[in-house]
């Protein structure tokens, strides 16, 4: 899995030297997505080539270029340069380009790319929460401080110890991709005694008897939340309405199709991703009833009181309307 790291730092450079010739122009999308399943909708929409066909009932003939990028800072530095029209990564992550765009390019949510759980896991038998995790522990996440993971447990660290220490354990955590991270968590020979892990690879290391789950993100926001967005500027969205309606309704048959069809939506996951993951996993990780598939914004807001409040979040949001495009408005958010 190293390999796809590296091929998406490849990427990146690629994207940000070239540029995107065609940005912001009627009919053409470029789209960024991370490794996993939790971009299971995109790849239902890339495979079903969904945009194209919506594209056509507004009477376009859109073309549509696929990047693969690892991290949500690479992610936004493609977005604000304009070498990408979309892009997508966990929530705290979007809520912060939003936040410091606001008055300029002014970022701005599409649509959820579903709800999944991350689990904080550990192969420290002594560690059973975040309460028992000592100097001598280290947690592995994708991006430390700032990603999804480390807000999340921020967070929760902030609910039991108070505002003021909703840092504590940013000292012990270390970035670790999650493959790397999940491999030295089985393995038990490394210092990662802890990773705060996500689909699929929580379900490969819960495998192994030595590990255990100490929390879940559903646990710090109560119930099911949204894992990533997809967001892009206010110019794009302005400038692009045929092009970025053709995007919304490819999103939402997508979901559609995923929940009605489980089994294809394994096989497109394997196709698309060139996974080498066994089909029956991939499967079971569909059909788990705490991942759900919508497009629908669930708990997003929790993320953007609770990160005003530590004072991750210069701008406080009313409601969770505030930072996303008026499209997604008729769905039940939150």
């Amino acid at each position: 899995m190293n390999s796809l790291f590296k091929r998406a730092g490849l990427v990146v450079a690629l994207g940000l030297s070239l540029g995107t010739i065609n940005a912001h122009a009627e009919g053409t999308i470029s789209i960024a997505q991370q490794f996993g399943i939790g971009y299971l909708i995109l790849d239902v929409v890339q495979d079903q080539h969904l945009i194209e066909k919506y594209g056509k009932q507004e009477g376009l003939d859109i073309k549509v270029d696929w990047h693969s990028i690892s991290g949500a800072t690479a992610m936004n530095e493609a977005l604000l340069t304009g070498s990408l029209d979309v892009v997508s990564a966990g929530v705290p992550p979007a809520l912060t380009v939003w936040d410091r765009t606001r008055g300029k390019q002014n970022v701005k949510a599409i649509a959820s790319l579903g709800s999944m759980p991350n689990y904080l896991l550990s192969n420290n038998p002594a560690v059973k929460s975040i309460k028992d995790l000592t100097d001598k522990d280290r947690i592995a996440v994708p991006a430390a401080g700032v990603g999804f993971q480390s807000r999340t447990l921020q967070i929760e660290t902030a609910r039991i110890y108070g505002n003021a220490d909703y840092k504590r354990f940013d000292n012990i955590t270390l970035s670790l991709p999650h493959p790397d991270a999940t491999a030295a968590l089985i393995s038990g020979g490394s210092e990662i005694t802890a990773h705060f892990s996500s689909p699929p690879f929580q379900y490969q290391a819960l495998e192994h008897p030595n590990i255990h789950k100490i929390l879940s993100s559903y646990d710090v926001l109560g119930g099911k939340g949204t894992f990533n967005l997809l967001y892009t500027t206010e110019k794009f969205h302005d400038a692009n309405p045929k092009t970025y309606k053709a995007f919304f309704d490819a999103l939402a048959e997508a979901a559609e199709f995923i929940q009605a069809n489980k089994h294809e939506a394994a096989e497109t996951y394997i196709r698309v991703e060139k996974s080498h993951l066994p089909l029956e996993l991939i499967e079971k990780i569909i059909s788990d009833p705490e991942n759900d598939f919508t497009i629908t914004p669930q708990k997003t807001f929790v993320y953007a009181d609770k990160l005003h409040e530590l004072g991750v979040l210069k701008n406080q949001a009313g409601s969770w309307k505030d930072y996303f495009f008026p499209e997604a408005y008729a769905l039940p958010g939150s």
